[in-house]
This record gives C-alpha cells, sequence and structure tokens, in this order.
C-alpha cells in the first residue's frame, strides 16, 4: 500500500457497532474498544487503533489494572480487524 494514499477503514464489532477511521494513509490494521460499567450502572467506551494485532493484545493487560485503579463494575475488551472501505 503506498504511504501517501488516504482512504478509509472500518471494524465491525461483534455487537454490531461500525467504526469508521479516515481519511487515514497510516497503516493500522486493528480498531480495539474497552466497554467499561461504572459502579453507578452508567458504561464508558474507551478506544483506539494499532498497527498489528499483537499491539492490540498487549493493551488487555493495562485494561485489567484500569479496571481495578477505575473501579469498574465489569468491562469488556474487544478487538476487530481494520479493512478499507472500497471508494
Amino acid at each position: 500500500m503506498a504511504r501517501g494514499r488516504k482512504r478509509y477503514l472500518v471494524a465491525t464489532m461483534p455487537d454490531g457497532y461500525v467504526k469508521r477511521i479516515g481519511p487515514t494513509a497510516d497503516p493500522l490494521t486493528h480498531y480495539w474498544r474497552i466497554v467499561a460499567v461504572l459502579e453507578n450502572g452508567k458504561t464508558e467506551v474507551f478506544w483506539g487503533h494499532t498497527r498489528s494485532l499483537a499491539e492490540a493484545k498487549k493493551l488487555k493487560g493495562p485494561a485489567v489494572d484500569g479496571a481495578k485503579m477505575r473501579g469498574w463494575k465489569s468491562y469488556q475488551f474487544e478487538i476487530a480487524e481494520l479493512v478499507e472501505e472500497p471508494v
């Protein structure tokens, strides 16, 4: 892929949520998100994108630490592959 070519990337999460990223020329491959349930029952969402599946998986450990520090009742850590959106 040419580094200077801009394109849109799309990730579809298991619950059907679709995240569209771009335009970007970055070599992104995966989208991650944490859906945290707070003590008061509300939810908070944290998300980002990475350049490899391994890089995304490395964030699972800090998510555990974050849950303990912030006192989340529960959370889900999910990773989805980014695919280039047809133009």
